[in-house]
């Protein structure tokens, strides 16, 4: 038996993270117990868990600090309330049926063990690290989280830690303000003006981008941190440079023209992929844009099509005679989404006003990218609500804090 748990209980200086597997001694977790107990790393000294002097755990459970211990205080944080709390936590677990009481000499525990060096409040400490050591043997032996869990997470989840959001287009539907402005006191005034929804996303533009450069893409930032920021740099070619210069501007995502050649296209968005942000493969005056996407590799294909209003596509299929049923304004959505794959993402835009919003959505578009009406708008908050209201609320809006976790 080989199992892997993870868990983090508590909060301040006392928080309690824990990592542990749990093993067969004769197997890869004995020996990385053995290894453990002979061969010592100063500062991170491996310590068997006690329920009491002279009482060791059963399975044999080997404590290793993940922070340093520098001093004698750091020491008696660890052989104290933390080597308690995971050493009663391991017997509650077999005493509970966790863990069978007869494997308990067959079986080894390895549990690494954050303790804080400005931590002061022992009952906190044990409290904390006994929840995390029960919690992480629970869903150690438990296979917790299953992969689908993983899956349903991975775009939605929040580190504490790391200070800011990384927002993913994990539901749609969302509207993109396309910020197409060439002074930056304007364009400060309407995202400040434009509701802070996790469903609106924010464009730098290609006028901004062509008179301020890719930099601007940074202001604004400062002003929506957690944004989903589109650089619309319309790139044609020498996409890896360009690509790159937007993503170290902290761009979520970067539009690709749809005219390059399939060369610069698959080098722009292996970059993409490569920096972990969005491509958008921008169709705009593309004739063929079903072709094109065909001539691009499979592993290579954008997240994002953004494809323009053509009606005169859908007037000229009509009077051939063609199946015009699945066709709306921005062309055949459902069947460019074939084509990207289960997590391809459509984009429509040109003159979107909110009455044409329920439309693009039943159509299949994911993101509708509006311009001129919000920003050029003299109440643009209203102008951004006017579509708003044809979308679902926020994703997270309606989950409870500690929802993400496992059902009871």
């Amino acid at each position: 038996m080989y199992k892997i748990g993870e868990a983090l209980v508590g909060d301040g200086n006392e928080l309690a993270h824990v990592d542990l597997i749990i093993g067969d001694k004769e197997g890869p977790v004995g020996t990385a117990f053995a290894n453990g107990m002979t061969q010592l790393s100063m500062g991170h000294t491996p310590l068997l868990s006690v329920i009491r002097p002279n009482l060791m755990a059963k399975p044999a459970t080997l404590i290793v600090p993940k922070v340093t211990v520098g001093d004698l205080n750091d020491a008696s944080k660890i052989f104290g309330p933390a080597q308690t709390a995971v050493g009663r936590a391991v017997a509650d677990a077999v005493e509970e049926g966790l863990i069978p009481k007869n494997q308990a000499e067959d079986l080894v525990v390895v549990v690494s063990v954050f303790i804080h060096p400005e931590a002061e409040d022992y009952r906190k400490i044990y409290q904390y690290n006994y929840g995390a050591t029960k919690l992480a043997i629970r869903r150690a032996m438990s296979d917790y989280p299953e992969i689908d869990k993983v899956l349903s997470e991975k775009d939605r989840g929040t580190h504490p830690i790391m200070g800011f959001r990384v927002t993913r287009l994990w539901s749609p539907p969302y509207v993109q303000v396309a910020l197409d402005l060439d002074n930056i006191d304007t364009m400060e005034k309407v995202i400040n003006d434009v509701p802070d929804r996790e469903r609106v996303l924010l464009e730098a533009g290609t006028p901004l981008i062509k008179k301020f450069g890719v930099g601007v893409v940074s202001k604004i930032r400062e002003i929506r941190p957690d944004a989903f920021i589109i650089a619309d740099l319309k790139t044609l070619d020498v996409g890896r440079v360009e690509i790159k210069m937007a993503a170290d501007e902290t761009a979520d995502a970067v539009a690709i023209s749809g005219l390059g050649t399939i060369e610069s296209i698959e080098k722009a968005i292996h970059e993409a992929q490569k920096q972990g942000i969005y491509s958008i493969l921008d169709m705009m005056n593309v004739d063929d844009f079903k072709e094109k996407l065909n001539l691009i590799q499979d592993n290579l294909k954008p997240n994002i099509v953004l494809l323009h209003r053509n009606v005169d596509l859908e007037t000229s299929m009509a009077e051939k005679g063609e199946d015009v049923s699945d066709m709306s304004e921005w062309g055949n959505i459902k069947e460019i989404k074939k084509l990207l794959g289960p997590s391809g993402l459509v984009a429509v835009a040109g003159g979107i006003t909110p009455e044409k919003v329920d439309e693009a959505i039943s159509s299949g578009a994911d993101i509708i990218v509006v311009g001129r009406y919000i920003i050029g708008s003299r109440d643009v908050r209203r102008s951004a609500e006017d579509f708003l209201a044809h979308i679902p609320q926020d994703p997270d809006n309606m989950r409870l804090a500690l929802d993400e976790d496992e059902q009871v």
